[in-house]
């Protein structure tokens, strides 16, 4: 560029840094991008057969903080990118835009490498991601804030992977994780936030549907069904505990699990100042002959409350068993089993149990509550906690999605009639 606007778009990042970081602190993660956006009046970079660029990774490499890629429809092959700038928008045009690893990855990590503040990725499908240490990610996140939405992993090691920046947080809404490859559809480290909304985990092999080991962690309005052929083992994993709100989901053990704990939270042990875990209005399936455990939590978390939730099958949740008694438990070292004495709160209410029955269609993944069943399940009543809602006010759509509840939930569980 010439020098003219050369200075002109330094002085505009130079401008847009002095900014008081209070500007942007009470703004969600997507308004402070489109906030960002609009100071620093970004260049749009096009990429497709008879484009600018003619593959992503030109692109990339000619990118500066601040542009909009937009990659049109089409697959491309080993075309694999490292995206170390702020206040990018990369985002699919036109239809599917299928970026397919064939072998390939940048840095030996994944189909793309992200590090930036405040990244938007969308309408985007990753698939194919293997590397040497078996931790092929669709994207490998960093540190930054990076937004994923209305985008696709399917038949990577890793759907998304994080790294351990404490700072880091990530956002991913309307997107779909499905067959990993050996690992987990998505693997959280130990960053400040994780909010999932709106989106579709299936089909782990052998790991974990989804694994967050965040400070904090808000799961609204997914679903989490490993199905017919998945061998995850948990569906939910808090490893780290952590605050955690999980609302408003339908999460389900598969027959062929190699697990038989549906959620487990802190497990490895808590490291976070607050471990508070609010489970609210989940649809809990455990489809797993003879029973698994629909919730394990090692003693020593600050807070346990799970209300309004609606379970399927048989296994441990405290005052909500249709058949095997018992407790949900929790291990502490030596594997000596307690209660749930050793927590300092425990809110544990109207968790009830049920039958395929009562379901439209259980066996196809379908837990809306039949007319003979919704007279007989009420609810209790929620309000909030640490300023966020444990009553829903959406609901999860498939294939991805959510949609506004009209009125109040009338019956437990995800989805309402």
């Amino acid at each position: 560029m010439g020098k003219f606007w050369a200075y002109l778009f330094c002085s505009g990042i130079c401008l847009l840094s002095n900014l008081p970081q209070a500007a942007f602190a009470q703004a969600p993660l997507v308004s402070r991008h489109v906030t960002v956006h609009a100071a620093v009046q970004s260049r749009t970079l096009q990429v497709g057969p008879k484009k600018e660029f003619s593959t992503i990774a030109a692109a990339a490499a000619i990118a500066v903080s601040g542009d909009t890629v937009e990659i049109e429809a089409g697959d491309y092959i080993a075309d694999v990118a490292t995206w170390r700038l702020d206040h990018l928008t990369l985002r699919g045009v036109g239809g599917p835009v299928k970026l397919i690893a064939g072998g390939k990855s940048a840095e030996g990590k994944a189909i793309w490498v992200i590090s930036g503040k405040d990244v938007l990725v969308e309408n985007i499908h990753f698939s194919g991601a293997k590397v040497a240490d078996r931790n092929g990610a669709g994207i490998r996140f960093e540190h930054g804030q990076l937004t994923v939405r209305n985008c696709v992993f399917l038949n990577n090691e890793n759907g998304i992977l994080t790294s351990n920046n404490h700072e880091a947080e990530l956002v991913i809404e309307n997107s779909e994780f499905g067959y990993g490859g050996g690992s987990h559809n998505l693997y959280v480290g130990k960053i400040k936030k994780l909010s999932v909304t709106g989106s579709y985990f299936h089909h782990a092999s052998v790991k974990h549907l989804l694994k967050s080991r965040a400070a904090e962690s808000y799961i609204y309005y997914n679903r989490l069904t490993d199905e017919t052929g998945g061998t995850a083992s948990y569906e939910l994993d808090l490893p780290n505990g952590g605050l955690a709100y999980v609302v408003g989901n339908i999460i389900q053990q598969s027959s062929t699990t190699q697990n038989p704990t549906i959620i487990s939270y802190g497990e490895e042990g808590y490291i976070w100042t607050r471990n508070e875990l609010y489970l609210s209005y989940n649809t809990i399936v455990d489809d797993l002959p003879g029973g698994g455990r629909f919730l394990y939590r090692k003693s020593g978390a600050d807070k346990l409350m799970a209300t309004n939730n609606l379970l399927l099958g048989y296994g441990p949740f405290e005052g909500s068993l249709r058949a095997n008694g018992g407790a949900m438990m929790s291990r502490i070292p030596g594997g000596k089993e307690l209660g749930l004495q050793d927590l300092a709160v425990v809110q544990i209410q109207n968790n009830i149990t049920t039958g395929w029955e009562s379901f439209v269609s259980a066996s196809q993944y379908d837990y809306r509550i039949n007319d003979s069943a919704s007279g007989q399940l009420k609810v209790i009543d929620l309000g909030a906690e640490s300023g966020m809602p444990l009553v829903p006010q959406s609901q999860y759509i498939h294939p991805r999605g959510v949609k506004r509840l009209p009125a109040s939930p009338l019956v437990p569980g995800a989805v309402q009639p």
